[in-house]
């Protein structure tokens, strides 16, 4: 039969939509149809146009997370033919965006608050039968998508999704929403779907080797690209996972927002954002610290940092329930994260609401409300959650914005205090632009957009929900300062920088109070004894901007 081989753990593997990375707006197709017309061709023209200029702003600091092609003034020929080639296979597409913008201009002008029935005859061609027209109370005319029909129609395509392999190189990766991945003689491209069977076997084969010949068949592996997939198999066996054994809870941060937390019976992962396996001067867990079955997965949100495809995908055949917030309602800066995870392969997605519980054998997990980083639009794809344990209540509150203290007097009094809280707290988050742009149908005005920003809590925000839930311990998450996710936030604060002081100032303000408190950073591990309800061990945890 051969050797059996392993894949390496260091195999980095981007998800890719017409080679860009592919992110949780990159599948429905609304949202879709947008980014390509009003980021990658904005993005890619600009390059073309000037590709040095791009080459200075990416060196600069101060242009991290702009929109700017990381390849050093060089393959302009290639991002030519990308760009091309994208207009002739993606012209559905494009008409689609433009007749959102057709559709929304319609709307704005000939409607006057009488019945809306006559003017479906005014909707462009393309959109027919997949919107309903609608008004709100203030009798302002928009509508609605119907997104489950937009998926099985010819507006969705699969065709254009890839994965493409490296061995990684280190931290340090070209911005996710401003670089196309391009093919190196050193990376293999699979041009599977990502609902692909292909896919899970792949990455099975990180804890149950296979022989190359079995490997080279099931995936159907090229020819050409024979030896560089060998490179990323090994056959060295991964160390053992060892599950949790004790009678108490322990959780684990693995970095950013992402939270494994176990008993002796149950996994809930948070968030899934992990790095791989290889040297780094920094302590963290990877994927060879997940256990191989996860129960729950649950994220808070649908932003790229919250809902990391590549990390899903490697993880889909461990997986036995996903919960989302519950979302459908067709507006277009609000897809559904449910439809969006099965369109890619995930199965058993349960869509939570606010109030809403999900009973587990010693607990239950319910859905809160979660208020603020959203640049104040109407997104209800958003989701805190408190997950009780017999005794012990954690409050995973994600970038909550505590813009209304009086929310978490009615939510205490629902779900009553919470032990550990764990808060984000980038209070001068990116402009509605930065993540929306592409989105909004009309010009933004530029001092409304730097008004409506992606904000987390500050200081006082943050002490309101520690007070109000008598928390006893208190975890900032790290903010994106784990360089391992440089690719999707291009954050580097420093020691002035607000985010930095503001939850250094939260820190200092829990232990005069005698709260345990710090800001995560790489790895850490906490056990929690459910009867003396004490956290038993601390450990691992370092920030860069202390």
């Amino acid at each position: 039969m051969g050797e059996a081989l392993y894949l390496r753990p260091d195999v980095q593997t981007e998800p890719l939509v017409d080679q860009w990375y592919a992110w949780s707006h990159l599948i429905p197709p609304a949202t879709t149809a947008r980014n390509i017309t009003h980021r990658h061709f904005r993005i890619m023209e600009s390059y073309l146009n000037a590709p040095h200029a791009h080459a200075d702003a990416v060196r600069s600091p101060k242009m991290l997370g702009g929109p700017f092609v990381d390849y050093e003034g060089r393959r302009v020929d290639e991002i030519r033919a990308l760009r091309d080639r994208t207009k002739q296979s993606r012209a559905a597409l494009l008409e689609l965006s433009s007749a959102l913008e057709r559709l929304d201009e319609m709307l704005r002008t000939k409607p006057d608050g009488h019945s809306l029935h006559p003017h479906y005859a005014d909707v462009p061609e393309t959109l027919r039968g997949y919107v309903e027209l609608v008004y709100d109370i203030r009798h302002n005319a928009t509508f609605r998508l119907i997104e489950p029909l937009l998926y099985k129609s010819r507006l969705y395509d699969r065709s254009a999704q890839s994965l493409m392999l490296s061995i990684t190189a280190g931290d340090e990766r070209p911005f996710a929403m401003s670089t196309p991945r391009l093919e190196s003689p050193e990376s293999v491209h699979f041009r599977w779907a990502f609902d692909d069977p292909r896919v899970d076997e792949l990455f099975r084969l990180k804890t149950t080797p296979r022989p190359w010949r079995w490997i080279k068949d099931r995936l159907e592996v090229p020819d050409a690209a024979d030896v560089a997939f060998r490179s990323m198999l090994t056959p060295d066996s991964p160390p053992p996972y060892r599950p949790y054994s004790g009678s108490g809870v322990r959780w684990r941060y693995f970095g950013h927002a992402c939270v494994l937390v176990e008993t002796r019976d149950l996994t809930i992962l948070f968030d899934p954002v992990l790095s791989y396996t290889y040297e780094s001067g920094i302590p963290r867990y990877t994927y060879a610290d997940l256990p191989d079955r996860i129960d729950y997965v649950l994220i808070t949100h649908n932003h790229q940092d919250h809902v990391l495809i590549e990390t899903l995908l490697q993880l889909r055949h461990k997986i036995g329930q996903v919960v989302v917030p519950k979302g459908g309602s067709g507006a277009i800066q609000d897809p559904s994260l449910k439809l969006t995870l099965e369109n890619i392969g995930l199965r058993n997605v349960c869509e939570l609401g606010e109030f809403e519980a999900l009973p587990l054998s010693d607990g239950s997990i319910v859905g809160l409300p979660f208020l603020g980083e959203h640049s104040d639009l109407a997104v209800s794809t958003k989701l805190a959650f408190a997950v009780r344990l017999g005794s012990e209540q954690l409050l995973f509150a994600a970038d909550s914005c505590n813009v209304e203290p009086r929310l978490y007097d009615h939510v205490h009094a629902a779900v009553g205090d919470a032990g550990t809280l764990f808060i984000g707290m980038e209070c001068d988050g990116a402009p509605l632009s930065w993540l929306y742009g592409p989105l909004m149908l009309r010009p933004l005005d530029r001092r409304l957009d730097h008004s409506r920003r992606l904000n987390g809590s500050d200081c006082a925000q943050a002490m309101a929900v520690v007070e109000r839930f008598r928390c006893r311990d208190v975890y900032v998450y790290a903010m994106g300062q784990e360089p391992w996710l440089n690719h999707v936030m291009s954050l580097k604060y420093s020691a002035q920088s607000r985010p930095i002081v503001e939850s250094n100032k939260l820190l200092q303000e829990c232990r005069q109070r005698g709260i345990v408190a710090e800001r995560l950073f790489g790895e850490k591990e906490i056990l929690i004894d459910r009867v003396a309800r004490e956290p038993l061990i601390h450990a691992h945890a370092r920030s860069p901007a202390a």
